[in-house]
């Protein structure tokens, strides 16, 4: 019998062992969250699209409920979380599927349809998580880039198509330039791809569009199988911290995004904020909080057309400006004067609605950039 020296591997080499990453995940780009203020400083945080407003009362107390009970799994399908939010939405259940935030269901989804080198077409720059949830599940980016009023180039995307195209990913207010997409582009670009492509509209920030011009996505998904819309309920609900989000689709892609979800993907405490947060008192309160964001967004922006900046018309959270080599430099400039922005080097920076003294104390700043 031969030994385990003689049949295994060759350990005599002088260089170190190491377990071999996956090359696509060597070449990952990482993911930059937005900055957070040290101990100790006082910074206004504009940086992470996240709502301003502490959480409902009624949400915090579903939230105490529902830590007493930590200590059980929760319900693995979040059943009646899937029920709240299709009843709210006008779908059936089995058309959602919840994850952990709008990220992990992308991820869920790519998974679900994409194989070793098929391509995924996105708009580029969108969203940061895009590139990097392609790579792991196999993907290859295809990027098309933006208008140069900070908007998607339908057509461009819709050419960008070839036999290997799996996936479209349409964001919409496009995270981090803020423009929409209307619904006669949509419709164009749906009618020249082919019915095997999943086009998905990430909507993460749908509550805060007020253009009359976007589409009616509920609708497009009952006339197109082939759509499936990402929401989420971290930006206008402020669940950021528990992270819930949801994807609606066919019948047939939604059981198969479901299957290779993560088990047990929202947690009991995250199940229950949701559904306090979509009860019809909770809901009114939480459209008020996101009418205020819209009309604060609105003053910033006129306050910076004001100051003579030409921007694209965000219809999300944030306002974006395309700074190029500028970028950290004025990040850091921010810094100092106490907000802290989102720079994405060499591009530009992305800046959140927050409260008015935040919005105030960024306006200064910007003014200085001109």
């Amino acid at each position: 019998m031969l030994s385990a020296v003689e049949t295994g591997p060759d350990r005599t080499s002088d260089t170190p062992a190491h377990v071999p990453l996956r090359p696509a995940v060597e070449a990952l780009p990482p993911y930059v969250p937005g900055a957070r203020p040290t101990s100790g400083e006082q910074l206004w945080k504009l940086s992470s699209n996240e709502n301003p407003y502490a959480p409902l009362p009624s949400v915090v107390e579903a939230i105490a409920r529902a830590a007493a009970e930590t200590n059980r799994y929760p319900d693995m399908y979040a059943t009646e979380l899937v029920e709240a939010l299709a009843a709210f939405v006008g779908v059936d259940p089995e058309q959602v599927v919840v994850g952990n935030g709008s990220v992990a269901v992308l991820a869920h989804l790519l998974n679900a349809v994409v194989d070793a080198g098929d391509e995924v077409v996105f708009p580029w720059r969108s969203f940061e998580a895009y590139p990097i949830a392609v790579s792991v599940a196999g993907g290859r980016s295809v990027t098309v880039p933006l208008g140069a009023d900070g908007r998607l180039d339908l057509p461009a995307m819709a050419a960008a198509v070839t036999d290997r195209t799996r996936v479209i990913l349409v964001c919409t207010p496009n995270n981090p330039t803020g423009p929409v997409v209307h619904a006669d582009e949509l419709d164009e670009l749906l009618a020249a791809v082919p019915q095997d492509v999943m086009v998905v509209i990430d909507e993460a920030y749908l509550e805060f569009v007020r253009d009359a011009a976007v589409p009616d996505a509920v609708a497009l998904l009952a006339r197109h199988d082939n759509v499936v819309l990402l929401r989420t309920l971290s930006k206008a609900y402020g669940l950021a911290g528990l992270r819930v989000g949801y994807a609606i689709a066919a019948p047939r892609l939604a059981a198969g995004i479901r299957a290779v979800s993560t088990p047990f993907g929202v947690s009991h405490v995250a199940q229950q904020a949701a559904l306090a947060s979509l009860e019809p008192t909770a809901q009114a309160e939480l459209m008020e909080r996101v009418d205020a964001l819209v009309a604060e967004r609105a003053r910033v922006q006129a306050a910076l057309r004001e100051q003579g900046w030409d921007l694209p018309d965000s219809q999300a959270n944030f306002v974006w400006f395309p700074l190029g080599e500028r970028t950290m430099e004025c990040a850091a400039q921010a810094r100092r004067a106490g907000v802290l922005v989102r720079p994405f080097a060499g591009d530009g920076l992305r800046v959140s609605i927050g409260e008015v003294e935040a919005n105030d104390a960024f306006l200064e700043v910007a003014a200085t950039w001109l």
